[in-house]
């Protein structure tokens, strides 16, 4: 059994609410073959991103997350289920970090946007503001996810994370 992390429903709040920063980011991949000639190719992509302005329903956490709405459209108003693991495996055991195709179930199969990233920010709150805050990154489209600390106590910096969403 998948030990979840977090687990919780979100209404979306708003979609970009600082503005339309990130109408097209440009993300580079490159791949090296190395041939007789050395042979470099470069690959660039457009990605639309768009930042989820969220609210959960039962824990009373507030949520940025930048999904990339041209594989996965999303609107205000609209309810999805989120959930933070630390494996994709459903036995639970730890994820290789490598792909294994195969007809192999896995967690990603009950949802409908996967991200795999990782942990880089963990803080605690303050007298002003008590709710602590995790922030992680998932190839570059960030989440910020805030709340109560209690609610963050199986996380660890570094840590290798999954998002699973799936709409309601």
């Amino acid at each position: 059994m998948v030990d979840r992390l977090f687990e919780d429903i979100f209404e979306v709040l708003r979609l970009n609410p600082d503005g339309k920063k990130f109408d097209k980011g440009i993300i580079i991949i490159c791949f090296l073959r190395f041939y007789a000639s050395k042979l470099f190719s470069l690959k660039l992509e457009l990605l639309v991103v768009t930042r989820v302005e969220a609210k959960s329903e039962t824990c009373d956490m507030f949520m940025h997350l930048d999904v990339n709405s041209e594989v996965y459209p999303i609107k205000e108003g609209e309810k999805f289920s989120m959930a933070l693991t630390s494996t994709l495996n459903l036995d639970g055991t730890p994820d290789s970090g490598y792909f294994t195709p195969g007809n192999r179930k896995t967690l990603a199969d009950e949802y409908e946007y996967v991200m795999q990233g990782k942990l880089y920010k963990i803080s605690e709150g303050s007298k002003r503001d008590p709710k602590a805050e995790v922030n992680a990154s998932f190839g570059g489209l960030l989440m910020m996810l805030k709340g109560e600390s209690a609610q963050f106590k199986n996380f660890e910096l570094d840590q290798r994370l999954f998002l699973l969403i799936r709409k309601l």
